[in-house]
């Protein structure tokens, strides 16, 4: 029997999906995952929970969601390359546009009480004129990834307005630990432990005084799980307010591994941000959600999970 306790979490088989899913099994919560498994690894997901092998634009969401009426909704499948959408805006827009019509009209018709959306701080403001910016500033994306982002935010607005479908936007900053893709640019953390855990060269994009708002994914599960909570609705940055450089995540890595090298420095990519960090003020305020992990405890956690484990993590 389906019970008020059911939640489904797409891209539940990924990095911050599999550790959620993770958190609400802890919880007690009947848990259903969506998955295609693209980067998403069986592996990374514990016992007892329904999992569905399927991809959200496919019929068979409308099928799930008839089925097992989940009271919640979270949303992590995605496109998350900014380079890749630069360069096929038109996939981008199908995965993450598209993909998420999609399942916000599944969560309509099935009375969802509440849809948790994955966003994007690092990406959606472009350059801030502030730093760090909170969510009044202008959204200026840089990149088709930035902007299919706060589209999908736009529709669950609006289907607030229009169905009184329930739902928070968590806007995150550049989320790193432990089960991170190593294979693509949305991962620097991962991608510089794998190499240096492996003793090979490493590439900074740029010069490497690019700054980001490195939060960490124990830190955004929490956030996650406050905004299941009623009366929180909207969208709310998931940062630090501390913006660091490449340069900076290298460094302290490099001492964490004993990393002897020096990076190579390629030229920087289009759609990147030059300094972001994230004002997490309002969710403090309406959240009560704060980070709890600094840089330096969290890198060296993700880097101690690297250096444990014999196969390194891909999803």
């Amino acid at each position: 029997m389906v019970t008020s306790k059911s939640v489904l979490v797409t891209g539940g088989a990924g990095f911050i999906g599999s550790h959620l899913v993770e958190k609400l099994v802890q919880l007690d919560y009947r848990v259903l995952v969506v998955d295609d498994l693209s980067t998403g690894k069986l592996r990374n997901l514990p016992r007892g929970v329904s999992f569905y092998h399927t991809d959200i634009n496919e019929s068979t969401i409308e099928e799930i969601f008839a089925r097992e009426k989940p009271s919640f909704v979270f949303h992590h499948a995605a496109q998350i390359s900014v380079s890749n959408s630069v360069r096929d805006p038109m996939k981008d827009c199908r995965i993450n546009i598209t993909g998420t019509i999609k399942l916000i009209e599944a969560a309509r018709r099935y009375g969802v009480d509440k849809l948790i959306f994955a966003s994007t701080g690092g990406a959606l403001y472009g350059d801030p004129n502030v730093t760090p910016c909170s969510e009044d500033h202008p959204v200026v994306p840089l990149s088709p990834y930035g902007l299919s982002k706060y589209a999908c935010e736009m529709y669950l607005d609006l289907y607030r307005r229009l169905y009184r479908l329930g739902f928070v936007a968590l806007r995150y900053g550049n989320v790193y630990g432990p089960r991170q893709d190593p294979r693509g640019e949305a991962g620097v953390v991962a991608i510089f432990s794998k190499a240096m855990a492996e003793g090979k060269p490493i590439q900074i994009f740029g010069d490497g005084r690019q700054q980001r708002d490195f939060v960490y994914v124990e830190d955004v599960v929490n956030a996650n799980l406050r905004a299941m909570k009623e009366g929180i609705v909207g969208s709310f940055n998931i940062g630090t307010s501390i913006g660091s450089s490449i340069n900076d995540i290298f460094r302290i890595l490099s001492k964490q591994f004993n990393y002897k090298r020096t990076p190579i420095y390629a030229p920087a990519r289009p759609g990147d941000v030059w300094k972001i960090s994230l004002d997490y003020s309002k969710a403090k305020k309406e959240m009560d959600w704060e980070p709890q992990v600094d840089l330096l405890r969290g890198l060296e956690l993700t880097a101690k999970s690297f250096m444990e484990s014999s196969t390194y993590p891909t999803g």
